[in-house]
């Protein structure tokens, strides 16, 4: 029975994919629901993120694309990028969504709420002078770009303001290692401009596997970005002609943005914490147990706030257990194992299961296949750039545990391979499955010899 003493059985804070998610499935189970935003429905993945991020990659790779195309008998000219025609036509398809998004939760009958809420106690929000009670409370207020201290620091951006620039950056400096840093740099290199990435460790996309490392570093100098590894940003001063940017190691460039892409914190500004028991983790997100409660009996959270896996299909799993669990009586767990992922790099990576120290930790002894071949299309195109696929499988069972892959269409590739290992895929299941010729993905099938061991 739900308790009407409340004015809601859920008040959900942040209309992100986990919080839209979350809302609609339990309004559908019957929950009356209230939704608090003060930014754009859609969340960072609409707004800020995966789709906007998407649309300009392609943007960015038509470039390349005209040159492609001469060798192919095409007399393409090197066209002119016009930056306020691309950020303009993305501006009108992101209000289009957050018109969807609006629609869904209004269909599903969810009250939608526009500004920012605070938790006033385990049972009740405000939104501006506004008092809400409710019998739960959903915290998906996502995550916020983080920019360290330094001097000059006001003159950085973030991956929030980096979409709408009012004029296109044509020197850039990225400060950050990370798969947004990596994306910015393609996009940006892409669309025509001079990009330098500044990253303090000695190899960016720490967390993937080693050699797709390794690749990415050499596939993404060989499109022109300026990578300096081990060196950060001393300081920024503004200069007529832009910015100064000045490095560690003594190097000055001078550039018309620099944008930050150093990791992002949780989102929980303003959120009135301090009036409920909410444990917070040392690296300063929402500690939850596995059905998404807090130290709070009423309060729950997921999705990025949370510091774990910051994908928006996963705030989309979660959002989907936590009502079906708490408004449906469902027993539904999220499965946290082979999750695909992709970096719309250029090329694009796409990656599933452990990487080869992952695998080696987790199973002792492993074997693994590689493979490094020039795309097809470039045979004629003539561009300089190569592909590299990866397996990694557990030697005691067969079971293919690891797929690494950075070439064209690998996030399209990824997901099929994932579904296999999800189902426990042998190595011996792929041998014995046909590949489709003539494609990338059928190397995939077609990798016989192991790597030699060390």
């Amino acid at each position: 029975m739900r308790n009407h003493h409340y004015d809601y059985d859920l008040f959900v804070i942040g209309a992100g994919s986990g919080g839209v998610r979350a809302a609609r499935m339990a309004a559908g189970f019957g929950a009356r629901v209230a939704v608090a935003e003060d930014r754009f429905l859609g969340g960072t993945c609409v707004n800020v993120g995966c789709v906007p991020k998407k649309l300009y990659v392609y943007a960015a790779e038509f470039g390349k694309s005209f040159k492609d195309a001469r060798n192919f008998g095409w007399r393409s000219e090197r066209a002119a990028f016009d930056w306020a025609t691309l950020r303009d036509n993305k501006k009108a398809e992101i209000s289009r969504l957050n018109a969807v998004y609006d629609k869904l939760l209004s269909g599903a009958e969810v009250q939608v709420i526009d500004g920012r809420a605070r938790i006033v106690d385990g049972h009740a929000v405000a939104v501006g002078e506004q008092r809400h009670t409710t019998e739960k409370i959903l915290i998906a207020t996502g995550g916020w770009p983080y920019i360290p201290e330094f001097p000059g620091r006001e003159h950085a951006i973030s991956s929030n303001e980096v979409f709408d620039l009012e004029r296109f950056p044509e020197r850039l400096a990225i400060v950050g290692g990370g798969y947004i840093a990596v994306e910015f740099a393609g996009i940006f290199n892409g669309l025509g401009a001079r990009v330098s990435q500044i990253y303090r460790g000695p190899l960016f996309l720490r967390g993937f596997d080693v050699d797709i490392r390794a690749h990415a570093a050499q596939e993404i100098a060989k499109t022109g970005v300026d990578l300096r590894f081990e060196v950060d940003v001393q300081s920024i001063t503004p200069v007529p002609a832009g910015l100064r940017v000045l490095l560690t190691d003594g190097a000055v460039i001078e550039v018309d943005t620099v944008l930050y892409a150093t990791g992002r914190k949780a989102n929980l500004q303003g959120l009135g914490l301090e009036n409920v028991n909410v444990q917070i983790s040392g690296a300063g997100n929402i500690a939850v147990d596995e059905q998404y409660r807090t130290s709070e009996a009423s309060i729950f959270a997921l999705g990025d706030v949370t510091g774990g896996i910051e994908l928006t299909p996963v705030a989309l799993a979660e959002g989907m257990a936590f009502a079906r669990r708490q408004f449906g009586g469902l027993e539904n767990a999220v499965d946290y194992d082979f999750i695909p992922t992709a970096v719309f790099c250029q090329p694009n990576i796409g990656t599933v299961g452990f990487t080869e120290d992952q695998a080696r930790a987790r199973f002792g002894r492993i074997r693994l296949f590689k493979s490094t071949f020039k795309p097809m299309k470039h045979t004629i195109s003539g561009r300089d750039e190569k592909t590299f696929m990866k397996l990694i499988v557990d030697h005691a069972s067969d079971r293919v545990v690891g797929a690494h892959m950075m070439g064209p269409d690998a996030g399209e590739i990824m997901q099929g391979i994932a579904i296999a290992m999800r189902a426990g895929a042998t190595k011996a299941v792929f041998d014995t499955t046909i590949g489709i010729h003539p494609t990338a993905a059928e190397e995939f099938v077609s990798m016989r010899e192991p790597w030699p061991e060390d």
